[in-house]
């Protein structure tokens, strides 16, 4: 029979790492927490909760550390978490790793809480990432880091949440990360993922025309060829709508969103994205917004043609539901049926 062990690297998360380890106990055989350098109690907290703490120097390097946690597991079967994540549904088939050779990657779905700019709800997007690692697998990567496997990778009916993405976690590590993203892409300036996070980060940060420079690299890099390739590309190409009506960059972002259609038929967020786009056009010509109207109607009926759609990159939730059905009774009058 393999074992199960929950991996994590933490550093001050009092605030939440014992419903993080709460949530993983009853799955897994043991829980190892590898701390870089605590100055609150996240020590305590997680050896109350039963988990084995190590200690690691901060090297600068979240693959570093993330591997040296990796090293510490005798474990045939590693899940990886952050202290701000809680394994919220899927627990039995982690458990049902037991039962399984550790010969593929599973990714798992990490529902992001999220605070659009200006917006006083939270909402959620999706992330497929490989969190679910059989014994032998390492991180690469200084920031964002991913790991690396010619093993298969299988999606697992697993949800994660996370809350790291709200605005005070967020300005807590703002300037950590744009600093070791910049020491990243000096070693790797052609890496086209480390632009696409760049401009998340300054998109997070409001910082709106610098986010579609480094979304326009991230473009540029991939090249024409690419359509639905890599998966991140999904949500590279909503933020970089975003990112251009953010700016004012209006006509831009009806010309990326044109070229764009046809690799997104499944998408209720490229539609969705594209009929605030253009409502910011009808705004800006009101002397067309008859002629635009309809076309942001016909956008987000289409969201909901389509559904929900969670296993694209970033997709929100809600989008293919009911905020396309808010949006259009906000354009159309409350008492239109939809």
């Amino acid at each position: 029979m393999s074992r199960v062990a929950l991996v994590m690297i933490a550093r001050d998360e009092a605030r939440c790492i014992v419903r993080c380890l709460r949530s993983a106990r009853p799955w897994v055989d043991e829980m190892i927490v590898l701390d870089t350098g605590s100055c609150d109690n996240t020590v305590a907290l997680a050896q109350a909760e039963g988990a084995q703490v190590h200690h690691f120097t901060w090297v600068q390097d979240f693959a570093a550390a993330r591997n040296a946690a990796l090293a510490l597991s005798q474990a045939d079967w590693n899940l990886v978490l952050d202290a701000d994540e809680i394994l919220s549904e899927g627990g039995e088939l982690i458990a049902a790793l037991r039962h399984q050779p550790p010969d593929f990657m599973g990714r798992v779905d990490v529902r992001s809480a999220f605070q659009a700019n200006g917006q006083p709800h939270q909402q959620d997007a999706s992330s497929w990432l490989p969190r679910v690692l059989p014994v032998g697998v390492k991180y690469e990567g200084r920031i964002h880091e991913q790991p690396v496997s010619s093993l298969p990778r299988r999606d697992l009916a697993v949800t994660v949440l996370h809350d790291g993405y709200m605005p005070a976690q967020m300005q807590a590590k703002g300037a950590r990360n744009r600093a070791l993203l910049e020491a990243a892409m000096a070693e790797r300036p052609q890496d086209a993922y480390l632009r696409y996070q760049l401009g998340k980060d300054h998109e997070i940060h409001d910082r709106f025309e610098d986010a579609w420079r480094a979304y326009e690299q991230a473009l540029q890099l991939l090249g024409p060829q690419a359509t639905r390739e890599p998966p991140w590309r999904h949500d590279l190409i909503l933020r970089s709508l975003y990112a251009l009506k953010a700016s004012g960059q209006v006509e831009q972002a009806i010309q990326l969103a044109d070229t764009e259609m046809a690799n997104w038929p499944d998408s209720p967020d490229f539609y969705f994205v594209l009929g605030d786009v253009l409502l910011d056009l009808a705004t800006a010509l009101p002397e067309q917004a008859t002629d635009i109207l309809p076309m942001i109607e016909n956008a987000w009926r289409q969201c909901l043609a389509i559904g929900e759609n969670p296993k694209l990159e970033g997709a929100v939730h809600g989008r293919g539901s009911h905020l396309a059905r808010h949006n259009l009774k906000l354009l159309l009058g409350t008492m239109a049926e939809i």
